[in-house]
């Protein structure tokens, strides 16, 4: 699309292809034509000036494949020229059919662009795959958290996977660290979680009766002297929710930069960890578009297991 600071562009015919297929109207036109106002995007849908097959369409219309999209003459401003995001070493892919894609995210890097963040796993993914028309992320994971991933390279697949994960059809399994001795070998967590701002503008997450529902279950896997060793399964997938919840407890993951114990953290970096023992560690869904079973599997990042073993070493020699 070209886009000119001021300027009309002309009346344009788009045909939906695949990778479109299945979204909404109103999100397909904002989209394609960025730097337009939601409100100018409403207007000409509301007014009838954006047609497809023809007709008039509601803003909730789902596009299907072949439908013809008739776009009225657009302002769009001059679009900020950003740096393309590099390449970089290939990410880690566990599995990848026409469908989707699922990667093992190393820890540190974020999923994708923003909040100081020029480039995430999205946009390079882009860069090292030009030729697929679609990539877009199914859900998220934080930037210090590591593990399964999963990137959708269909619109059909995109809204079939959002759809099982609002119903809580995804099963998401995560292995954590936290100091002291979890007692209950399965416990189900249900606290409401309100997600806010502090005064410096951070996204931050806190237990709260105005809060969204929210649950988890925690499993003990292994217990030392000082730690426990947890797999947290999500029942639902709210911002930081294993993080919150475990702090909750009393139970804050070790390395959290931002609900730990952070003396603790400190003295843990001392010892080798220097991160957030947190990973993404399985995955189990339906295919999106075949019904197929689907389990993965990502072991825990080698800087995460050596500090597991050094555990249960320094446990050991002292008796």
């Amino acid at each position: 699309m070209t886009t000119i600071e001021g300027k009309s562009i002309a009346v344009r015919h788009e045909r939906i292809d695949e990778a479109s297929a299945g979204q909404r109207i109103d999100n397909y036109l904002l989209r394609i034509a960025k730097g337009v106002p939601k409100s100018h995007v409403y207007r000409i849908l509301r007014s009838g000036e954006v047609r497809v097959n023809g007709g008039r369409v509601q803003q909730t219309y789902r596009l299907a494949e072949g439908d013809e999209v008739r776009i009225p003459p657009i302002r769009v401003a001059e679009p900020t020229r950003t740096a393309p995001a590099p390449a970089g070493k290939p990410l880690p892919v566990v599995y990848e059919d026409d469908a989707l894609i699922v990667i093992d995210k190393p820890a540190g890097k974020a999923v994708h662009g923003g909040s100081g963040v020029s480039y995430g796993v999205i946009e390079q993914l882009r860069a090292q795959r030009p030729e697929v028309r679609m990539l877009e992320l199914a859900h998220r994971l934080d930037r210090e958290t590591s593990g399964l991933l999963i990137v959708a390279k269909k619109r059909s697949a995109l809204t079939a996977l959002h759809d099982m994960m609002r119903e809580g059809r995804v099963e998401k399994r995560y292995l954590t660290l936290v100091p002291g001795r979890w007692n209950n070998p399965l416990q189900h967590v249900k606290v409401p979680l309100h997600k806010y701002l502090t005064a410096e503008g951070e996204r931050r997450v806190r237990v709260s009766e105005e809060g969204k529902p929210s649950h988890s279950i925690v499993r003990l896997v292994r217990r030392w002297r000082d730690y426990s060793f947890l797999e947290v399964e999500l029942k639902t997938g709210r911002t930081h929710q294993i993080r919150v919840h475990l702090t909750h407890l009393g139970f804050p993951l070790c390395g959290d930069d931002k609900y730990g114990d952070f003396a603790l953290n400190k003295r843990l970096e001392g010892e080798g960890l220097k991160r957030m023992f947190l990973h993404a560690a399985r995955l189990g869904f339906e295919h999106p578009l075949t019904g197929q079973a689907m389990s993965f599997e990502a072991p825990l990042p080698a800087e995460l297991q050596s500090f597991i073993d050094a555990l249960g070493a320094a446990e050991k020699a002292h008796g």
